[in-house]
């Protein structure tokens, strides 16, 4: 199909998308384009009150694209999205990347195993909050060169695990080291298990998981030794990665790489057209009548 500009947007076929610019959320006009859903990606408006915004502008529900402080939930798309409810959720986080990868294989060791306590690592691809050469910064990490260096810093991806599994809270702490690559991640889980698992028990869960249910198309399984450019453009949120399984015991490793951008933006969609359908079925379903004595 043929692409091009017109003066009120792209027209991509016979569809047109249009383009708006506009600074206040609260201006832009949903209510009379009759949107369904906004999807907030501009990383500005991180926090319930200025992602409710654009509820007055019309928009019956708003996703954060990234961790969203004060949000009526999150949700981790094959963990928790059922959880779904349009009547109550109107500005909800669809979590980070690394939450994206994290969550489902926490989820899969605690179903299987337990998990009693855990640390993780994710080995993350540098991003647009660091410096390209040494400038300023308010984390003295980040404020240096992102290209030639291995940069420590925070990420709330493993306290995070907490709002979608509950159970977790208080268990999980994590870390992070950006690295030079432009896309193309990996998550370090350590944790300590109820019961004892051998590698090849591990393996076989997680090889159950990316087979059938709810993680099926949201994790993969692999036996191949894999380097972090052959996971760029796959749609999973976490490609477990069977060779690096490692167990003491109840003390065990597993690693998972992830596209951050790719990746995460089809969780995005999956979790869009969920949020969409739900909606769609919640109009159709018939009121209950009124209870009359």
């Amino acid at each position: 199909q043929t692409i091009k500009a017109s003066k009120t947007g792209i027209k991509v076929g016979s569809d047109e998308l249009r383009v708006l610019s506009e600074r206040e959320p609260q201006n832009l006009p949903w209510g009379d384009l009759g949107v369904d859903v906004v999807v907030e990606s501009t990383g500005f408006f991180t926090k319930r009150a200025e992602a409710a915004a654009h509820l007055d502008a019309g928009a019956p529900l708003v996703v954060v694209s990234a961790p969203a402080d004060g949000a009526d939930a999150t949700f981790v798309y094959g963990v928790n999205h059922q959880d779904f409810d349009p009547a109550k959720h109107k500005v909800v986080s669809n979590a980070s990347c690394t939450t994206n990868c994290f969550v489902p294989m926490v989820k899969v060791l605690d179903d299987a195993f337990g998990v009693e306590q855990g640390l993780m690592t994710t080995i993350h691809a540098y991003t647009g909050d660091q410096q390209l050469v040494d400038g300023p910064h308010k984390d003295l990490r980040r404020a240096r060169g992102a290209a030639i260096n291995i940069t420590p810093t925070s990420t709330g991806a493993a306290r995070a695990t907490s709002l979608v599994l509950a159970a977790m809270k208080g268990r999980l702490d994590g870390t992070s080291l950006r690295v030079p690559v432009p896309t193309g991640s990996i998550t370090d889980f350590n944790a300590l298990l109820t019961k004892e698992a051998t590698v090849e028990q591990i393996n076989a869960a997680f090889a159950k998981a990316a087979k059938a249910g709810p993680l099926k198309g949201v994790v993969r399984y692999t036996e191949d030794p894999i380097v972090s450019s052959d996971i760029v453009t796959d749609p999973h949120s976490c490609i477990f990665d069977a060779g690096l399984t490692m167990s003491l015991g109840t003390f065990v490793k597993v690693l998972g790489w992830y596209d951050n951008e790719w990746g995460y933006s089809n969780r995005l969609v999956d979790f869009l057209l969920h949020a969409g359908k739900t909606a769609k079925a919640a109009k159709r379903r018939p009121r209950r009548p009124a209870a009359t004595r």
